[in-house]
């Protein structure tokens, strides 16, 4: 009897063993994927803006038209239509970016797939855009991440203050600096915060789920 009683106690054990090896596992492995992934988006931020830098060196050199103003990308439009890309716009992760986006605040630095990609995966690599004009373009562009509360994305959004900075470059080069100064949870079939009106401001509105997943928290941002 206390041979039967020992062996279901060496079973027991093997397995609860197995369970906490399983799942320190698969801690370490979304550890490791999250920490991959923002190191990715940091080292592809640093390098998109470093090539800005040199395109907008070699704009003011070569395409000066003469009259004080510059070619550029076109912007879409308060619709949702698709602007602000071109053919060679660079690619992270196999996804079209339109720009990239950093907020000291919160330490990060992601890039910004275009909003002719959004997806489910698309949201899973990076913060998309999802409505608007196009970055640094007049009137709200909105721009969504997700919070997985491990600090990627937007899950330290709720850090964030009214009057801190966030940074957006686009395509062109173009790198703003937004002043934080709305910050409220709405239920998630609300999207007034996409719609609104600017009044002929250039704003962006950054949207992700609460902690709680029960709504969303939106951040409002108006150009310096």
């Amino acid at each position: 009897m206390n041979s039967k009683y020992s062996n279901v106690l060496t079973v027991l054990l093997v397995i609860i063993i197995i369970a906490i090896i399983g799942i320190i596992g698969f801690l370490g492995y979304r550890f490791y994927k999250s920490s991959t992934l923002k190191n990715n988006s940091e080292d592809f931020v640093d390098s998109f803006l470093n090539d800005s830098d040199k395109g907008s060196e070699e704009e003011n050199t070569n395409t000066d038209t003469g009259d004080g103003e510059f070619q550029g990308v076109e912007g879409g439009d308060n619709t949702g239509n698709v602007g602000g890309s071109t053919p060679d716009a660079p690619k992270f992760n196999g996804y079209t970016v339109a720009g990239s986006i950093e907020i000291p605040a919160t330490n990060l630095k992601s890039p910004i797939i275009a909003r002719a990609e959004y997806s489910k995966s698309a949201l899973e690599n990076a913060i998309v855009e999802i409505y608007g004009p196009g970055l640094n373009q007049v009137g709200n562009t909105t721009l969504a991440g997700h919070n997985y509360r491990n600090g990627n994305f937007f899950s330290n959004n709720k850090k964030l203050n009214i009057g801190d900075k966030i940074y957006i470059t686009d395509l062109e080069g173009n790198r703003k600096a937004y002043t934080i100064y709305n910050k409220y949870e709405a239920p998630d079939n609300e999207s007034d915060y996409m719609t609104r009106d600017t009044q002929g401001a250039v704003e962006i509105s950054l949207s992700t789920c609460t902690d709680d997943s029960k709504a969303r928290l939106i951040i409002w941002a108006r150009a310096d």
